[in-house]
């Protein structure tokens, strides 16, 4: 995102001492400047996700204590943000949580990247919440590739929650009209049957969904669509966290040609192992958004 942006990067130190509590030191003078802190709250092989959300309470706090005009966190991808209601007795709203931590530390305004509900907007407190869409630049990969034609791909939601998501992507593209998959979920994370709403059959079908952890759902929404007929299934996903056994998952998919995540969580080596990923960078969504806000600009 520096990069992008043509600045340098504040110089800071962020280490964790032998017990596990994190130090956090600011090098540079940053009295009166906009701070922009850029932590995804999400774990991978060097840190967990505890630990990173930690990280930007603390970074947050730091900048306020160091007199900075204005902070802005950028969180690309929102911790605990599936658990945003109560579905059973005596559970935590964490999403809820998470965003009052984030305010509590004194924070003026909070960017983040297709939020798996938009309503968790709404668990920030008269403050501005600003969630990006990852659409955009799925459409422009999309629209590069030499199978795409308008008229012969549809854009699938994985479940009725999706279809704002899929219209987005539809509309951006040009396709041809959204199909939705309605599945039933016997518990978190396990889904019981699935089936189609539209006709897929001689169509290049793209799903479009917020994430994919262990692809189980994915990977049988896949199927699904091959056994309708589908003539090539493409997924989309923003977050990919790719938790065993995502990969195996994936590569043993005859069903799936290709999925295209964001690095909102950085892949590492994940796409060593998963062969049909393809990971798209939000670093020019992220410089374009942080030099509107700065530049005052809508």
């Amino acid at each position: 995102v520096a990069k992008e942006l043509q600045v340098n990067l504040c110089d800071a130190d962020v280490k964790t001492f032998a017990n596990g509590e994190i130090s956090i030191k600011v090098k540079d003078n940053i009295r009166g400047d906009d701070c922009f802190i850029i932590q995804p709250t999400t774990g991978n092989e060097s840190i967990d996700i505890n630990t990173a959300l930690m990280e930007l309470l603390l970074m947050i706090h730091t900048a306020k204590l160091s007199s900075a005009k204005r902070i802005t966190a950028i969180v690309p991808y929102f911790a605990y943000s599936r658990q945003d209601r109560k579905v059973q007795s005596r559970v935590p709203i964490s999403a809820s949580a998470v965003a009052q931590l984030i305010q509590a530390m004194g924070v003026d305004r909070v960017v983040t990247l297709d939020l798996h509900c938009g309503q968790i907007q709404g668990f920030f407190r008269n403050m501005p919440v600003d969630n990006l869409q990852m659409f955009t630049e799925f459409s422009k990969y999309i629209r590069s590739q030499s199978w795409f034609e308008p008229a012969k791909t549809v854009v699938v939601s994985p479940d009725a929650g999706g279809v704002e998501r899929a219209t987005l992507l539809a509309d951006c593209i040009g396709a041809s009209h959204v199909v939705t998959i309605l599945k039933r979920r016997i518990e978190a994370g396990k889904v019981d049957s699935m089936q189609t709403v539209g006709n897929v059959e001689g169509y290049n079908c793209v799903i479009v969904d917020d994430m994919v952890d262990t692809a189980g759902t994915l990977v049988k929404a896949c199927d699904l669509l091959k056994q309708m007929g589908a003539a090539r299934v493409v997924a989309c996903a923003t977050h990919g966290i790719l938790t065993d056994p995502a990969c195996q998952r994936l590569n043993d998919c005859e069903a799936l040609n290709e999925l295209i995540i964001s690095n909102s969580i950085p892949p590492e080596s994940k796409t060593e192992r998963c062969k049909k990923v393809t990971v798209l960078s939000i670093a020019p969504l992220l410089a374009h958004t942080v030099a509107r806000l700065q530049d005052r600009k809508s």
